[in-house]
């Protein structure tokens, strides 16, 4: 039987037409006049589509359609909400890019999950919620950049627990065309397609798009008649599988993306892969400057490698994406002959050691390998990186591993209640949403008035009651719970007292169980009648993490001992509107993640741009936000290798916090209610770190530091028919031939073993470089202080003079360093190679030390 179809879409009368453009761009989202318009337009049929517009317009019943348009109040809120959208996206220029000659470009910001709104359900945690912040500052700073990503008919699973608390998962079926997405069509109307190999089978995808304001998200779909049910189901569910299926959604995200770009006549000078599930972008980009300008693999590599960016989220090794030589051969065989490779120095570039045979090709191997821009997410993630891969430059120093950081940020506008974005308006102006890093915006919060403040601060948590009050009911029902359970469920929890909140992705680093550690001791604080705490938790275990689940289902018990029932509340099915509601509402954001792997965790910074404040292991961004005066630290960062006792220690640092600081502090009021010095410490917090921890500072750090670098590098190595990357690989081949010869004869200093402070030290190398020109190396003195074991640290480089010619391929360098501090000093010299062209010399291979 053949079925044809066709589409129907929601249309409105001219009057309030309006309202199609405001809810087919999620810049609704991020904005309260955008949300209040279409709460005005059916509140309980907003809640019920799940904050979906394009959904609720669809069902919107006529008799209201005819209510809103006699409407005043509502017409008018229209139109100042659709005059403030169209003003933003019709505001002229781009983001500045501060170059003595600017350079037109677009980025390419390719990720697995993005995390837009709670209506698109396309993400699973916070690699997806950071992309989606990535998106919208980039809007809000009018960078040239677009998303690309992959539309999952199922998105990540839904949540709910047995009676027993046992996590359920249910596949939700994402209706496309009820969504805030648009299909991309060609030019003849038809849907746009892409097609890519998928091993001994074509795969088709069409391209839907998500407008995120002035930014274009675009989503591969592969759920198409024409598809293999293989094929088709690619895009079926987010991280859902085995590794071949992994590496199957890989393949589309990075060839496939590649290919609808191409698709869409968008032609990207710098590309960002969000993790390393996007590795394949640079492979394909290799691919097609080969076949566009028949560039040989080597300077293809060198000019994709120029204009790279890679952010690595993970700071363990087995989160990274590792696939069998097997597997990859079955998809990427014919494709590494197409480069011209040998199969085995294919399988070499996604291996840290290029010997062992045995080795499994890794993803993230291949992305930092491929990409002269690299960063963790937080400092110190920053150094977890460096340790970890720091098999993939052998001979190099730690702190010379190219591996860099930027700390995340979140988008304070989405993330912000709008009781808090109102008093903000009020006291601190538009600023603190269109220059959310200047700190002297976020200064004038000592001008809001204490008991202002606190007021707003107190109804973000009586909505939060409510609101958790409801879910709770919502999940006894659900279960068949009796009347009087149902009850006590809407009176559980207090408006008034101090609330914790705790969600998280429940693996077992996270350690969920951690502030139950000690019941008895708990159970004293939770149940105290004259200073009341409460404890609101949610988030997912992976399906196929067993130990996560046990950790549900141990609170979910925990929760029904009399002394906690009205006290510790476990929500299910934790997704942006239940983050949102827990961040706006909580007094204290609980994070207790195994140090250091947590990368850099986000939701505590959401926390503090509405009031709460952190109690958090310095781990992640809390290392760079921790002050005193700020929140509170559980530890100061101890190594412990009895990883039982570091739990006994850090959770019984919990409880002492709680009762000799926090609670004391959240309950010592003035003679008029107020808790002063609570009241001080949230002011403190919100004027030091919103400013610091907001995507705008994070997106205009990638673009200062990345961003323009990758496409000035681009720019200079495509000129004059590539000729700088083909003179760069030629000069390296040549290097790579004769480094065998350079070796480091002699080192000296001149003034003997003790040198006045204040003085000079001249250091001298003797060299040998064979056919190589001194102009071919870098020669550096690498010094610093001698710990008692003759080890150097806290140590610096700098680069010496070439002062004279021995003949023979023997050199001189020689560089004079003052010497400002006393101590015990070291040093030694190495020799890089030195290229105009050549960004990172480790990448070669190639260094010489003494």
């Amino acid at each position: 039987m053949k079925i044809r179809s066709f589409r129907v879409v929601p249309t409105l009368p001219e009057t309030i037409s309006p309202i199609l453009s405001l809810a087919y761009n999620v810049w609704y989202c991020w904005n309260q006049k955008g949300l209040r318009l279409f709460q005005h337009m059916d509140r309980d049929l907003w809640e019920e589509t799940g904050h979906n517009p394009v959904e609720m317009l669809s069902r919107l019943s006529q008799g209201r359609i005819m209510d809103l348009m006699e409407d005043d109040g509502f017409l008018s809120q229209m139109k100042k909400t659709a005059d403030d959208f169209n003003d933003y996206m019709s505001e002229k220029g781009v983001y500045s890019f501060l170059l003595a000659q600017p350079i037109d470009f677009t980025i390419a910001y390719f990720s697995m999950e993005f995390g837009i709104t709670e209506s698109l359900p396309i993400y699973s945690g916070g690699l997806g919620i950071l992309a989606g912040d990535h998106l919208k500052s980039a809007s809000d700073l009018r960078l040239p950049l677009c998303g690309v990503g992959l539309l999952y008919k199922h998105g990540y699973f839904t949540q709910y627990l047995s009676w027993d608390g046992w996590q359920q998962e249910e596949s939700p079926n994402n209706d496309f065309y009820h969504m805030v997405l648009v299909l991309e069509n060609d030019e003849k109307g038809k849907p746009l397609r892409i097609s890519i190999d998928m091993a001994d089978r074509q795969c088709v995808a069409q391209i839907w798009r998500c407008q995120v304001g002035r930014i274009p998200l675009y989503l591969l779909d592969t759920n198409l008649e024409e598809n293999h049910p293989d094929e088709r189901n690619i895009t079926g569910g987010l991280y859902a599988g085995n590794m071949e299926d992994r590496l199957r959604q890989e393949i589309l995200l990075g060839l496939g993306g590649m290919k609808a770009l191409e698709a869409l006549g968008i032609d990207p000078m710098v590309y960002h892969m969000n993790e390393g599930h996007s590795f394949l972008v640079g492979l394909e980009r290799i691919r097609v400057l080969m076949s566009k300008h028949g560039l040989d693999f080597h300077t293809a590599r060198e000019v994709v490698r120029a204009s790279l960016v890679f952010t690595t989220h993970t700071p363990v090794p087995a989160g990274n994406d590792e696939f069998e030589a097997g597997l990859m051969e079955k998809y990427f065989k014919p494709f590494s002959e197409h480069l011209g490779l040998k199969w085995s120095d294919f399988l070499a570039l996604g291996r840290r050691n290029t010997n062992d045979d045995k080795e499994p090709f890794g993803a993230t191997v291949f992305a930092l390998k491929n990409a002269a821009f690299r960063n963790g997410v937080s400092k110190l993630h920053g150094e977890v990186s460096r340790d970890m891969w720091q098999g993939i430059w052998p001979h190099v120093k730690m702190k010379d591993i190219p591996i860099s950081s930027i700390t995340n940020g979140i988008h304070t506008p989405s993330w912000i209640s709008a009781e808090m974005a109102d008093l903000f308006d009020r006291y601190l102006g538009p600023k603190w949403k269109e220059d959310p890093d200047n700190q002297k915006v976020w200064e004038r919060i000592d001008e809001i008035p204490d008991a202002e403040l606190w007021a707003t601060h107190q109804r973000r948590r009586e909505r939060l009651v409510a609101f958790s009050r409801s879910r709770l009911a919502r999940q006894l029902k659900a279960r068949g719970a009796k009347p009087r359970e149902l009850q006590r469920a809407v009176e559980s929890l207090h408006p008034d007292a101090l609330t914790i909140g705790f969600a998280k992705r429940f693996a077992t680093y996270k350690r969920g169980l951690l502030i139950f550690r000690d019941i008895e001791r708990l159970k004293k604080i939770i149940s105290n009648t004259n200073y009341p705490v409460q404890l609101i938790i949610s988030g997912k275990a992976h399906p196929r993490d067993h130990q996560g689940k046990e950790i549900i289902q141990k609170i979910t018990h925990i929760s029904r001992d009399e002394a906690f029932k009205d006290r510790i509340v476990f929500i299910e099915d934790y997704n942006i509107n239940i983050g949102r509601y827990l961040v706006e509402g909580v007094d204290v954001w609980l994070n207790n993640p195994r140090r250091p792997q947590e990368a850099c965790g986000t939701s505590g910074m959401k926390a503090t741009a509405n009031g709460a404040l952190n109690l958090s292991v310095p781990d992640g961004w809390w290392v760079e936000g921790y002050d005193p005066d700020l929140g509170w630290s559980i530890g100061n960062g101890e190594v412990y290798e009895n990883l039982d006792y570091q739990d006994d220690v850090e959770s019984k640092a919990i409880y002492d916090l709680l009762e000799r600081e926090i609670v004391p502090l959240f309950y010592d009021r003035g003679l008029d209610g107020l808790p002063r010095g609570w009241i001080a410490m949230m002011k403190r917090s919100m004027r030091t770190l919103c400013p610091e921890f907001n995507s705008n500072r994070m997106v205009q750090e990638y673009t200062d530091r990345c961003y323009m670098g990758a496409a000035l590098n681009m720019k200079n190595l495509s000129a004059d028919d590539f000729k700088n990357a083909r003179t760069l690989v030629g000069w390296i081949e040549e290097l790579k031939k004769n480094w065998k010869e350079v070796r480091i004869k002699d080192i000296s200093h001149s003034q003997g073993d003790e040198v006045e402070v204040h003085s000079d030290v001249v250091i001298q190398a003797s060299v040998h470089l064979g056919q190589l020109s001194p102009t071919d190396v870098n020669a550096q003195v690498y010094y610093g202080y001698l710990d008692d074991a003759g080890n150097l640290f806290d140590t610096k480089e700098v680069g010496m003079n070439h002062v004279e010619d021995k003949g023979k391929g023997n050199h001189i360098f020689e560089i004079r360093i003052p010497c400002e501090d006393t101590g015990r000093f070291g040093y030694t010299v190495r020799l890089l190679p030195k290229q105009t062209n050549l960004i990172y010399p480790v990448d070669t291979g190639l260094i010489c030390w003494a």
